[in-house]
């Protein structure tokens, strides 16, 4: 599938992007390349294959809760930019 600079252009536009001169050739080759790669999929013999049901069935594994040690209060705050009074403290949001 052939993908024009247009096309890429348009494409940054609606995803907010904004892209240099540089950037916009090698973004058409890979878009033309993954659209290439989804477009050989319609190729594959399907006709002949059962669609996989969701989960095949099967009940997902299952464990026992344990509990365990955690972080002790002085390892959680180790790499804290911030802390005071055993918190981390953070800007306020209001």
């Amino acid at each position: 599938m052939d993908v024009t600079r247009e096309d890429v252009l348009r494409c940054a536009r609606l995803a907010h992007l904004s892209l240099v001169e540089d950037e916009v050739e090698p973004m058409r080759l890979a878009m033309e390349q993954m659209l290439n790669h989804a477009a050989s999929l319609d190729e594959l013999p399907l006709d002949d294959i059962e669609p996989t049901p969701p989960g095949l069935g099967r009940p997902l594994p299952r464990r026992e809760d344990e509990s365990r040690d955690g972080f002790t209060q002085a390892q959680a705050l180790a790499n804290a930019p911030a802390q005071g009074r055993g918190h981390f403290v953070v800007p306020k949001v209001l």
